[in-house]
């Protein structure tokens, strides 16, 4: 019986809070002010019994304190915003406000009745009352705001609650803990963190837990998520401490950098998911400022592909570094709209920056259009980053793909020595190391170009930056997995044999940048990567990370199964930065310098008259053939040169008369 009255009553007060909260903000306002009144007179009977002993509810002496604290209390808590505050959202700065408004009326109160004695009041009035007055306001708001927040708002949740625990008991998760409290669908248990001096605390009445109690925490409250709020761990004990929490059946998000947060003010909407590049355990190196600024600052700098991966990397970092002038080449509309209204963005953000951006919309193998860009703006450093990268597309597209790269490369090398452009830097990639593929063949061809024109004494330093795959380009793997893991499954890899180089998009352009300054002429530079990594290891550590298991023979109630479909069409099992051996270091710890073969100038352009003209004619077997001869470690891996297409039959040829060109963002 007592049971069904008291949940009655509950049901009661919340239909009541729900109907207060739907009310106007002006009356809101009101109601607080006509509470507050009832409190400041509340305070003076308190004041006057805990002063004389004995309660008296009216006298004199008690009208006229009450009428004097809310004569000066309204127009003071007003001024001093104390119901500009929302009880939602109360923190320690409405109390801190409430109680300086509460100080700034306690001192005329003083000067009233301390210094002109009114018959019947005890001076002291003049201290309890504004004192037991705080007391009763900061008390009703705190009820106020459990009532708002954590009554009514978790009843109002009909969905299925997270347990939370947050790993990181500093400022950062110190906000993220105050913010979930405004959210229904999160129940936070408390705080992890590896530090033993603050095990046993709490803080805003969660405990903190040390991190060896984690599996113990998992199953005793049945956690189902773990925030990380890691303001200032390197990125090597972050990898650690994902690692561990990948043993669990838990959904791991995290914070970005105090410093990414714009507004200052953390929030449940922050949170991301675990980036996999923050696993890979690398700790960036700090640049060589000389180098960064050296091809750069003050200097008129193009970048071709200005709206890729890569190049629109390169554009974000160079934009920084003061140029004078950067041009953005690209063939794709929206991609060259895009960064440049991102660069407008940076720039309007560092005010002292005077750079001026001109985007150019041309295609990079039209010979009269990288001409004329290169003869109105005469760059003093080119970044050639335009390529089509996509190794299956390419291998379809044979013909656009090699007159894209190949060409693409020449026409812009050429344009840019007419002009006498100081340095050209090209952005190569590993695939151009013994290529089973297209793409890999042609960035291997525009490396020779480069090489064959700084042999032949040319005024413009030519040089290559070769690297292996980038985290989070258009291209990834992990965007992929993270769409199939949110699909259900099941998540597709090529071959579980299958490793790859990554690397962080920003390292990688930072690095090309500081080898671009430190060439002489001709050089091959290769960038550390690191160990090479398992693309399924990135794909079961996704699964887990997301708070699901693997579905496999042995577990066949996991929730994501990995299935294998076969090597697409030219991709390898294993990538490789060096044709050569030995490479030498250099004056940067990951940056090295290839030793690798070049082709005499006179025969190499001589190939490539005979190149553009098959190119020209859409002659498919042709080009394959002239790719394995400028290529001697080029292999085709079974395929024909026909035009019939693969051998194997896996990709039908495109290439029966003049091939369809499939236009891919540079």
């Amino acid at each position: 019986m007592l049971e069904r009255l008291l949940f009655a009553a509950f049901n009661h007060l919340a239909t009541a809070l729900g109907r207060l909260t739907r009310i106007g903000r002006h009356q809101k306002q009101l109601l607080m002010i006509l509470a507050d009144g009832i409190f400041c007179i509340a305070a003076v009977w308190t004041a006057f019994s805990l002063r004389l002993g004995y309660w008296d509810l009216f006298s004199f002496p008690i009208v006229r304190v009450a009428l004097v604290a809310l004569v000066l209390w309204l127009p003071i808590g007003w001024a001093m915003g104390v119901y500009r505050a929302i009880i939602r959202s109360l923190g320690a700065g409405s109390i801190v406000t409430l109680a300086a408004a509460t100080v700034a009326m306690t001192i005329p109160m003083i000067a009233i009745f301390v210094f002109l004695p009114t018959p019947g009041v005890p001076r002291t009035i003049a201290v309890i009352q504004p004192m037991t007055f705080f007391l009763l306001m900061a008390l009703a708001r705190i009820v106020g705001r459990y009532l708002l927040v954590d009554v009514l708002n978790r009843q109002a949740f009909s969905g299925r609650s997270k347990r939370a625990l947050i790993y990181g008991a500093g400022p950062l998760g110190q906000q993220l803990a105050s913010s979930i409290r405004l959210e229904p669908s999160i129940r936070l248990i408390g705080f992890i963190d590896d530090d033993p001096q603050v095990e046993g605390r709490r803080l805003d009445r969660y405990r903190v837990y040390h991190a060896d109690q984690l599996a113990q925490l998992i199953s005793r409250h049945r956690i189902t998520d773990v925030f990380l709020a890691l303001s200032s761990e390197t990125r090597a004990h972050q990898r650690e401490i994902v690692q561990s929490l990948q043993r669990y059946p838990v959904h791991v998000q995290t914070l970005p950098a105090m410093r990414d947060i714009v507004e200052g003010q953390v929030t449940v909407s922050h949170l991301r998911e675990v980036a996999i590049e923050e696993l890979l355990g690398r700790e960036p190196v700090e640049p060589d400022p000389a180098l960064l600024v050296k091809a750069i600052e003050g200097k008129t700098v193009l970048v071709t592909g200005a709206g890729g991966s890569i190049g629109s990397e390169l554009c974000r970092q160079i934009v920084q570094m003061r140029p004078t002038q950067l041009i953005l080449v690209e063939m794709g509309e929206y991609a060259l709209y895009a960064i440049e209204q991102e660069l407008q963005s940076i720039l309007a953000s560092a005010a002292d920056q005077a750079v001026m951006l001109v985007p150019e919309m041309v295609n990079v193998a039209d010979r009269n259009s990288i001409q004329r860009v290169m003869e109105r703006w005469k760059p003093q450093t080119v970044f050639h980053a335009a390529a089509y990268k996509h190794v299956p597309l390419v291998e379809i597209n044979v013909v656009g793909g090699a007159r894209n790269n190949i060409i693409g490369t020449l026409r812009t090398a050429l344009a840019a020595e007419s002009v006498g452009v100081e340095r050209f830097i090209l952005v190569s990639t590993d695939k151009a190391v013994r290529p089973t593929n297209v793409m890999g063949a042609t960035k291997r061809v525009c490396e020779l170009i480069l090489q064959a024109l700084a042999k032949r004494g040319s005024q413009t330093i030519f040089s290559m930056v070769r690297f292996g795959n980038v985290l989070g380009s258009s291209g990834s793997v992990v965007p992929l997995f993270q769409r199939q893991i949110k699909g259900g499954g099941p998540v597709t890899v090529t071959d579980r044999r299958v490793t790859r180089y990554f690397m962080t998009i920003p390292e990688a352009a930072q690095l090309v940048i500081q080898a671009g300054a430190m060439a002489q002429g001709g050089e091959v530079y290769v960038l550390d990567m690191g160990e090479p990594v398992k693309i399924i290891d990135f794909a079961r550590t996704l699964i887990r990370l997301s708070g699901m298991t693997e579905k496999t023979i042995e577990n066949q109630g996991g929730d994501i199964e990995i299935i294998e479909i076969g090597l697409r069409p030219g991709e390898k099992l294993y990538e490789e930065l060096l044709i050569g051996n030995s490479p030498r270091p250099t004056s940067h710890s990951r940056i090295m310098q290839a030793n690798e073969t070049s082709i005499r100038a006179d025969l190499l352009f001589r190939a490539l008259g005979d190149l553009e003209s098959a190119l020209g004619r859409g002659d498919r077997g042709i080009v394959m053939q002239m790719l394995m001869d400028l290529v001697p470690e080029y292999s085709t891996d079974g395929y024909t040169l026909s035009s019939a297409g693969p051998a194997n039959g896996r990709v039908r040829s495109r290439d029966s008369g003049p091939a369809p060109e499939l236009a891919l963002k540079s």
